[in-house]
């Protein structure tokens, strides 16, 4: 059995957009890898030190509304939102994607997710092509992050 860390890659934004086009229930973590993560499936409120009933984690899954817009732009603006966790977060942070079960909301209306499946780490290429895509949009959008 291979360690939890050792994931595939995906590397490029249209792969990413291939994975959610064919899954559902997919999600973006940012954090140190899902060696850590799972050893006991919980997230803390950084508010608050609140553990919370599973890993904080995005949505990828499209919405039916966003049809038939390009996954690609639904799937850089995901991860585009929330480019700035590994500098806020610290070495070793980065995105991965999961297949998982929503079991609650954390404080910020995030997704809560148990019965993880790690299914990728995501090469920093990919968030450079996110917002490089995020970038040719009509409309200025900033990242999700907090002054």
């Amino acid at each position: 059995m291979s360690a939890p860390d050792d994931l595939p890659v995906v590397r490029t934004l249209d792969e990413l957009a291939e994975l959610v086009e064919g899954n559902q229930g997919l999600y973006v973590r940012w954090s140190r890898g899902p060696g850590t993560d799972l050893r006991d499936v919980s997230s803390t409120d950084d508010l608050t030190g609140v553990s919370m009933p599973g890993l904080s984690a995005n949505s990828l899954d499209v919405e039916e509304w966003w049809e038939p817009r390009p996954v690609r732009v639904w799937v850089a603006r995901r991860l585009y939102d929330y480019a700035h966790l590994p500098h806020e977060k610290g070495p070793g942070v980065r995105p991965w994607v999961l297949a998982g079960k929503e079991c609650a909301r954390g404080p910020d209306n995030e997704p809560l997710v148990t019965d993880v499946h790690p299914m990728g780490w995501v090469d920093q290429e990919v968030i450079h092509e996110a917002k490089a895509e995020v970038a040719r949009q009509e409309k200025p959008w900033g990242t999700l992050r907090r002054g």
